[in-house]
């Protein structure tokens, strides 16, 4: 490989990686930045990956870098359109810098295999590494959501809103090559 370090790749998620992907999702560093934040039980995790792996507009997906599973990409697309939202996490003992590999391998796959248009992301405004990892994926800035999401402890939180159209992913793609 020239001395490069592997970005990984994504693969669709089985139901033979449903007690990781619970792991990670239960982390309380995970946990924390989701809007459900309650510990998630192995029977509604079945469930969910049941329903999710039904739906034609939702697609899976395991982040493997170096052949070791470390992070999980969920594509959600808006009905009747080549518009997607995303959501995302890593392993909580996933290697530095793995998140960009991991952003990397999600956007490739989003808009060359599935042939997306647009992915929108959202963070929670005290998220400070999801706003960061958005911005430097280069998704830009669609505006706030003010007092959006009531988080279980009944704190309200402002949500940002972020998208990423393919023709500008290809043209910084194409830039960072040059």
């Amino acid at each position: 490989m020239n001395g490069e370090r592997s970005l990984g790749s994504v693969r669709p998620m089985a139901a033979t990686d449903l007690d990781m992907v619970l792991l990670w999702r239960n982390h309380p560093d995970v946990r924390r930045w989701m809007y459900t934040t309650h510990e998630i039980g192995l029977d509604e995790h079945r469930r969910w990956f049941e329903d999710a792996s039904k739906d034609r507009n939702r697609v899976l997906l395991v982040y493997e870098l170096e052949g070791r599973a470390t992070g999980f990409v969920n594509l959600g697309r808006i009905r009747g359109t080549d518009v997607a939202e995303w959501g995302f996490y890593l392993a909580p003992d996933a290697p530095a810098g793995a998140g960009a590999g991991l952003g990397a391998a999600a956007l490739e796959h989003a808009f060359l295999v599935l042939g997306l248009h647009k992915i929108s992301g959202h963070a929670l405004a005290g998220n400070e590494r999801s706003l960061r990892f958005h911005q430097r994926l280069g998704f830009g800035s669609e505006g706030v959501r003010r007092d959006h999401h009531l988080a279980a402890d009944g704190v309200r939180h402002s949500v940002v809103c972020f998208g990423l159209l393919r023709e500008e992913w290809l043209a910084a793609r194409g830039a960072a090559r040059k």
